[in-house]
């Protein structure tokens, strides 16, 4: 039994010495410590030592087991620490290298422009009200005086989801929603994404965003609108920004109108940016028809009010002279990093 015992710690110490990984040392842990393992199988043979030898007999394999865990304990606190070693090789850190440049972002032009408007409008005492960018076409077209056979439903403008819902080709239909609820006054701006089919090109894309405004109250006149929407002109463009209106028809207003901003590059005297007229077409805008204040349940006969709609990309290209709109949406950081 005894020259049983010191083969197997011979073997086992030899096997120590030889090995690489930490997995090679575990297996020789289970071959030779284990359930099943060479120390187990002597255990389980004491039946057939004398009682009076079993005492020695199991003292020898203890002492067997002692020396073959000390020495795999020592194997694997060597491993450790050339592990460890070679970790720190590998991860060195020079402290005198310059410390890597974090980059902050900064919000997109488009971001920017949205925050100017609203702050400009907040300040006249406008609410800011946004609404589902998936629309019934009821609030869509219907409630905005489009009757079914006018050109902006045709399928070529609108994107259907079915018959009754689209996704909304303008953010008017918050107006609407607004209005229907009854709580008047109203002095309130809609921005959000819009969508219409159209191809993308340097002025035009499928997706975008537009800024509406709304305003219905006792007394109001185009008077209110002129006023309001120059003093809004003079904060985006200048002090020296001067308007004009010219008549033009939307369904949703009556009387309508676009109006023009004096061109901020030039002051007026024509330039290649305002194409020499001296002026920049910059939105639509108009009294509320009387036949949309009956639709959203408000009496024409007490109540009028005026709407404009802006499209924030066109404010912000002119503002930051961008002459080809699909550069905002590409992620270009070079051309983001301008702004």
């Amino acid at each position: 039994m005894k020259e049983k015992l010191e083969q197997i710690r011979a073997e086992a110490l030899s096997r120590l010495e030889a090995v690489d990984t930490l997995d090679s040392l575990n297996e020789i842990r289970v071959a030779y410590l284990g359930k099943k393992g060479e120390l187990t199988r002597v255990l389980k043979g004491m039946k057939d030592v004398a009682p009076e030898d079993r005492p020695k007999v199991g003292q020898m394999v203890n002492e067997t087991r002692e020396k073959i865990e000390n020495r795999l304990n020592e194997v694997r606190d060597q491993m450790a620490k050339k592990a460890r070693e070679l970790q720190l090789q590998r991860e060195v850190i020079d402290v005198t290298l310059p410390a890597k440049k974090i980059e902050a972002g900064h919000s997109h032009p488009n971001t920017v422009t949205l925050e100017e408007l609203e702050k400009i409008f907040v300040g006249m005492g406008y609410e800011v009200v946004e609404g589902p960018e998936i629309e019934y076409d009821e609030y869509n077209f219907t409630k905005l005086n489009i009757p079914p056979n006018h050109p902006a439903k045709d399928e070529q403008d609108t994107f259907y989801i079915n018959k009754d819902i689209v996704l909304r080709t303008q953010t008017s239909p918050v107006q609407a929603r607004v209005m229907e609820q009854g709580k008047l006054p109203i002095r309130m701006i809609s921005p959000g994404r819009v969508f219409r089919s159209d191809e993308v090109d340097a002025t035009h894309s499928p997706s975008f965003h537009q800024v509406e405004g709304l305003v219905v109250d006792k007394n109001i006149t185009f008077a209110d609108l002129k006023g309001t929407l120059a003093e809004f002109a003079r904060q985006v463009f200048g002090e020296d920004t001067k308007v004009k209106f010219r008549p033009h028809h939307f369904p949703f207003t009556e009387p309508s109108a676009e109006m023009d901003v004096s061109c901020f590059k030039c002051k007026g005297a024509g330039c290649r940016f305002c194409k020499g007229s001296g002026w920049i077409e910059i939105l639509g805008c108009g009294m509320v028809h009387p036949h949309v204040f009956e639709m959203c349940g408000i009496d024409p006969e007490t109540y009028t009010g005026f709407a404009f709609g802006v499209g924030l990309e066109r404010i912000a290209l002119l503002k930051h002279e961008i002459d080809d709109m699909r550069l905002m949406y590409e992620n270009d950081i070079r051309f983001l990093k301008q702004f």
